[in-house]
């Protein structure tokens, strides 16, 4: 039995008799209960009202697909989703977070430092001796004849930082320069 039967036969106590005249179709309107029976042609029709709407159509009813001469078919039902095997918590995620934020922090300080130069192992260096400049000497031939074990752009950097030097090529033949020696 269709919707609109069912809905019928729901309604069928609320309804006033049908006309003769009328063809026979599903009643699901309700008609105010009158003291003398009007006719038909003199009762409008009363139409609900709906804000914003700009017609005075009627709303469409559904209608079920027996009265359309289709049958229903079911409905392809979706597989359900499994929920994922690992569920952190409030807690799990804030220590997770915590233990990334600790891990590429130490990264970057340690990068840091190795960038500035405090975790690479120089030389260390124990005492200083004068050493006098002679013609057509550099501090890179200083460097290498006072400590050929070690870089000698190291150690030209601590000759310049040690005797206040602006630069490497500011050093006049018979000058005394302090060079450190490495131990």
């Amino acid at each position: 039995m269709s919707t609109a039967a069912l809905a019928a036969n729901a309604l069928a106590p609320q309804r006033s008799p049908e006309p003769a005249h009328r063809s026979p179709e599903p009643m699901l309107r309700s008609v105010p209960p009158a003291t003398t029976a009007p006719s038909p042609e003199t009762t409008p029709r009363r139409r609900p009202r709906i804000q914003g709407a700009t017609t005075d159509s009627l709303p469409v009813r559904a209608c079920s697909g027996e009265v359309l001469g289709r049958h229903a078919t079911p409905t392809r039902q979706r597989p359900e989703i499994e929920p994922s095997t690992l569920r952190l918590t409030r807690r799990g995620r804030m220590l997770l977070t915590a233990l990334s934020v600790l891990i590429f922090g130490s990264a970057i300080v340690v990068l840091g430092l190795r960038v500035t130069g405090v975790l690479e192992p120089g030389p260390h260096f124990t005492h200083t001796v004068p050493v006098q400049v002679a013609p057509g000497q550099t501090l890179w031939s200083i460097a290498q004849n006072t400590n050929p074990t070690e870089d000698p752009a190291t150690i030209v950097e601590k000759i310049a930082d040690l005797n206040k030097l602006s630069s490497p090529a500011d050093i006049t033949p018979g000058e005394t320069l302090q060079i450190p020696i490495a131990g």
